[in-house]
């Protein structure tokens, strides 16, 4: 099966999530986007909603129906709401279909943790269990073959890729992790409402769901993994007025005498091999222009050994690396190709 082309489905086009799969998707060269599905836009043409797409993806928006899809696809990528994917993963594998979903339904593997912080009921345990955490970096092994991916959260993604190897070797306190993440706003999505009306964020800069959002107990259960027990932090979110890009600036006090240089040999080692994730030099430090539209993700240091704490901040495009972008590099992983595969394209600059 890696020789031939895969049909690919996506559910969930009309979200940002989903055309920028069909932008990327486009350009793979071992996939073919079979069908585009949207259960609140079916029988538009996809361009219609977004005239970008015009003579790129003429495509008719489809009704959700597992049985049709499995005709036309061999996997479906989910770019649909919490509580969507929980009913609709169920059916496509149960159909034969592999799965990628991007939502957050399947990420955390304890129940009551989904229903504290989605306020939702969580999806079948049996199905959160067979879901592999797809961040490639990390767990990359995990996904190798499998046919169900949960891929992660965008800020998810920034600040586990930032902290994992230095929680890992034992080199900062997880305990006293402080996350402070910035993103633009087609994070939200692109449902209307009042605080992403242009007058509200424009020249603004607020936080939101503080000590709330749902990406924390994500983040928690990865970075417990490198700890071998359970870690407990505190992260906060911010809407900055632009339209892509995360940047996380992490605060962790350190457990012995390290500098610049030996964090970035630490993450260099670690990721060695990994091509999307890109360690800066000592005293180098990432912004989101420069991942802008691509699939990587920066990491830049600063050991202070004043306070005992060292700043980690990482850079990534939250549609890509932290969306779309892994969803196909966890393809990849799942299909036995190299997992750069159609993803290697430079970030957009200016």
């Amino acid at each position: 099966m890696t020789q031939k082309t895969v049909r690919a489905a996506i559910v969930g086009s009309t979200g940002y999530g989903g055309v920028e799969l069909i932008r990327l998707l486009n350009a793979h060269p071992s996939v073919s986007i079979a069908s585009v599905l949207s259960s609140s836009s079916a029988g538009a043409p996809i361009a219609e909603g977004y005239p970008h797409l015009s003579e790129i993806c003429p495509d008719i928006l489809e009704a959700v129906d597992p049985d049709e899809v499995r005709k036309k696809a061999d996997v479906v990528f989910l770019a649909t709401p919490h509580g969507v994917s929980a009913e609709l993963a169920p059916k496509f594998l149960e159909a034969g279909l592999k799965v990628v979903d991007l939502s957050g339904d399947f990420r955390l593997k304890s129940a009551e943790a989904y229903r504290r912080w989605y306020r939702k009921d969580p999806p079948p345990q049996a199905y959160v269990d067979r879901a592999v955490y797809g961040i490639c970096e990390l767990f990359g092994q995990d996904v190798v073959g499998a046919s169900f991916v949960s891929n992660p959260g965008c800020y998810a993604t920034a600040a586990a890729l930032g902290l994992y190897p230095a929680v890992q070797a034992g080199w900062i306190d997880p305990d006293s992790i402080i996350i402070d993440a910035k993103s633009g706003v087609s994070g939200a999505g692109r449902g209307l409402s009042l605080v992403h009306h242009f007058s509200e964020i424009n020249e603004n800069f607020k936080a939101y769901k503080v000590n709330a959002h749902q990406h924390t107990p994500e983040i928690e259960q990865t970075l417990g993994r490198a700890a071998g027990r359970p870690v407990t932090l505190t992260f906060t979110p911010h809407l900055v007025p632009m339209t892509r890009g995360i940047l996380c600036t992490m605060y962790a006090k350190m457990t012995g005498d390290y500098t610049d240089e030996v964090f970035v040999e630490l993450y260099r080692q670690f990721y060695e091999g990994r091509p999307f994730v890109r360690v800066r030099k000592p005293g180098a430090y990432p912004a989101t222009k420069e991942v802008f539209g691509s699939n990587y993700c920066d990491i830049g240091f600063s050991a202070d050994p004043r306070t005992g704490r060292v700043t980690i901040l990482s850079a990534i495009d939250n549609l890509v690396k932290g969306a779309a972008g892994q969803a196909i590099q966890n393809l990849n992983l799942m299909m036995g190709w190299e997992e750069t595969r159609g993803l290697m394209f430079s970030p957009v600059y200016p």
